[in-house]
């Protein structure tokens, strides 16, 4: 299947800035004696809150902080964006991920977010909260990058809604997650009667998700392949399925979003998809 184009141009010949999605904010305020704060921590857990979306963090195993910019200047990249997802465990591991949608020319970019996607890298999320639990649960992000006056410029956007990312919003798209409270078992590959040819395809959903992460509603928009069984495929799987809430300016709300759903013939990826959570 061909790369889809998706970005207005505008999006990508905006001012981009090396740092982490938005609403990753951290709150400064008079802290104790770092000895008081090691003291603190050991006595006390640490206490989640109702809802977090994954996020990318910051420091060392940040993907944003991964992404060799340079590398990719040297390989020639010119202005391009690239989607993914990840399905990351409930202590910020990666257990699978994806790429989709590149802009024309973006192979260089989407080579360098694979590499730091792999289970292999160095990588780490910050893990999802549901209720007050930290959950396994899929990251859908896009990485945007420029050359603006002759320097390398990145971003990574934690949705992929094509409004919010040219306005560049403070937006974090939901999460569906797996366990007891969720009836999300990952993605499963048309059966064979469904798709009796095998061949990669594509279904984009229309969500609507409550600010409590239930799903609302769930339409079908567009499957490519038409026929397959992809969109039944694909309603099945987030039919049942729970979310973390998507995140704006740092606060919970409900959404509507499309939501690309890929199933690839490759039975290595499949079984990734379809490998239900340990512990599960």
């Amino acid at each position: 299947m061909g790369p889809m184009r998706f970005l207005a141009p505008a999006l990508l010949l905006s001012c981009f800035v090396l740092q982490t999605a938005p609403a990753q904010t951290i709150v400064t305020s008079s802290a104790p004696p770092k000895a008081t704060q090691k003291a603190a921590a050991k006595a006390a857990p640490e206490k989640l809150p109702q809802y977090r979306p994954i996020l990318l963090g910051r420091g060392s195993t940040s993907l944003v902080n991964l992404i060799d910019v340079q590398e990719l200047m040297r390989k020639g990249q010119k202005d391009a964006a690239i989607m993914f997802s990840v399905s990351v465990s409930k202590t910020g591991e990666i257990m699978w991920a994806g790429t989709y949608r590149g802009t024309e020319g973006s192979k260089p970019l989407e080579e360098e977010v694979q590499k730091r996607l792999s289970p292999a890298s160095a990588t780490k999320f910050i893990p999802g909260v549901y209720d007050g639990q930290a959950v396994d649960a899929i990251y859908y992000g896009t990485v945007v990058f420029a050359v603006v006056d002759g320097q390398p410029r990145l971003r990574v956007f934690s949705n992929q809604e094509d409004g919010e990312l040219q306005r560049e919003a403070d937006f974090i798209g939901p999460q569906p997650f797996f366990g007891p409270q969720s009836g999300f078992k990952g993605l499963h590959y048309p059966p064979k009667d469904a798709a009796p040819v095998q061949v990669d395809g594509v279904a984009v959903l229309t969500l609507t998700i409550d600010a409590q992460g239930g799903l609302q509603g769930i339409f079908l928009a567009a499957e490519e392949p038409p026929f397959s069984g992809f969109g039944d495929a694909a309603v099945r799987d987030f039919t049942d399925a729970k979310f973390i809430p998507a995140f704006r300016d740092g606060k919970p709300v409900a959404a509507q979003i499309k939501l690309p759903v890929y199933y690839r013939t490759d039975a290595l990826v499949r079984g990734f998809w379809d490998k239900k959570p340990e512990g599960k």
